[in-house]
């Protein structure tokens, strides 16, 4: 199964003392993530308070940090709009990267999702299309952009249990699946994602339907029992083990 991890995301340092933020710190992850089986990364390039930020500089550490660390293995950033609810700005922030990622996420129900989008494509950067819920997924079936994205991300919400999880996945996934096979163009791969409660059941749902998944400390901070992860690479193993007996 292909999985990424998700090293850090909105949070801050305070949530957890091996959620990593400097350049530094990511470059060190990324290398124990990958010698735990992570296939890709997705990052969130911080500033001095530890927050989210697209700023060039920050960008530009993050990405080369990381791949001095992991060369072999693709890097993935956000374009949330929580950084900057001003889709020009964002528009204006990718435009003004000088390291790139190699791809970028971009949630489809956000204002100027499209926009985003076409800058990502513009720089060359790969698009993984972020669907949370069935609305954001006939929005972006509806999209020229489609055929362009290199991922489309299936992102479920924190509140879900085991069942509540799986029927939440397959009504967004059924929306997809109902056209995946009535269109010209090869379909990109899907990525089944959770967050907090949904995160484990999600990634065993992924598992079970032979799709992508993901995990790491902006998804979950525990593990499946339910004791504190003591960071990304402990995560990883715990997904690999959960997806061999899914």
């Amino acid at each position: 199964m292909f999985l990424k991890c998700c090293v850090n995301g909105v949070r801050l340092p305070s949530e957890h003392p091996a959620l990593p933020v400097t350049a530094a710190e990511l470059g060190r992850d990324a290398a124990r993530v990958v010698a735990a089986g992570a296939d890709a990364l997705h990052v969130h390039a911080k500033d001095a308070t530890g927050r989210d930020t697209l700023d060039p500089t920050a960008v530009a550490d993050a990405v080369t940090a990381i791949r001095g660390a992991a060369p072999e293995v693709p890097v993935g950033m956000t374009t949330g709009a929580w950084i900057d609810p001003d889709p020009a700005a964002r528009v204006a922030s990718i435009q003004a990267w000088t390291v790139r990622p190699d791809f970028a996420s971009v949630n489809w129900h956000e204002t100027g999702a499209e926009d985003v989008a076409a800058a990502l494509i513009d720089a060359g950067v790969g698009v993984e299309a972020g669907l949370w819920h069935v609305e954001g997924a006939r929005a972006w079936l509806e999209s020229p952009f489609r055929a362009a994205c290199v991922r489309v991300l299936v992102e479920l919400g924190d509140g879900l249990d085991e069942v509540a999880t799986v029927v939440e996945a397959d009504r967004i996934l059924d929306v997809l699946h109902d056209v995946r096979h009535d269109v010209p163009e090869d379909p990109p791969p899907i990525l089944l994602h959770g967050q907090e409660s949904s995160a484990w059941p999600a990634l065993r749902h992924a598992a079970t339907l032979g799709l992508q998944a993901r995990i790491g400390l902006e998804d979950v901070l525990v593990l499946p029992g339910g004791t504190l992860a003591p960071g990304n690479a402990t995560l990883v193993t715990a997904a690999r083990l959960v997806a061999s007996s899914s």
